[in-house]
């Protein structure tokens, strides 16, 4: 389900969702989905304690919007109501130019492919906004369900740019194969 071409990168609509960007209102959902277990289970340094941390997170989320893009608040069209976080941020992975690729979503809506049209959706807006750099997802080697996703959007995977990450080991996915 490719994304409709949008006026601006702040809002992308797919087939079942809205991807936009983050407003202050947002902050209670960013709290909810970073403080559930299950959603932060592969990388538990995500995870958010209160409001004032949501909020610092956001913050620093819209700082990731002067390369482009970023990461958006992901809606189900059909009930209007947040259901996870998906996007791309700019950063250097082994001193290249890269985008980042996250996606979290309420474990109550996983299973749905809510997260691979998203994904896809950030996969294509990076493309657009800066195609040089690639797409990455580090990915924790026992998150199976996260590296489907990565696979179905068209990351492959790059043992020889893997990263130890804050709390474990990252195998990373990319866009790029060489």
């Amino acid at each position: 389900m490719p994304a409709r071409a949008p006026r601006t990168w702040s809002e992308v609509r797919t087939d079942r969702l809205l991807l936009r960007r983050p407003i202050q209102a947002d902050a209670q959902f960013v709290l909810a989905l970073h403080s559930d277990p299950r959603a932060v289970l592969h990388n538990p340094a995500d995870a958010l304690g209160d409001l004032a941390d949501a909020h610092a997170r956001m913050a620093a989320w819209s700082s990731h919007w002067k390369h482009g893009l970023g990461y958006w608040i992901v809606q189900e069209t059909a009930l209007g109501r947040p259901i996870g976080v998906c996007g791309v941020k700019a950063v250097d992975l082994h001193d290249r130019p890269s985008w980042n690729l996250l996606y979290r979503f309420l474990p109550e809506v996983w299973g749905r492919g809510y997260a691979g049209e998203a994904a896809r959706a950030s996969v294509e807006a990076a493309a657009q906004v800066d195609a040089s750099r690639p797409v990455v997802a580090r990915i924790r080697p026992a998150n199976s369900a996260s590296s489907r996703v990565a696979e179905a959007v068209g990351l492959v995977r790059r043992p020889d740019l893997d990263l130890d990450g804050e709390d474990g080991r990252d195998e990373v996915w990319s866009t790029a194969t060489t």
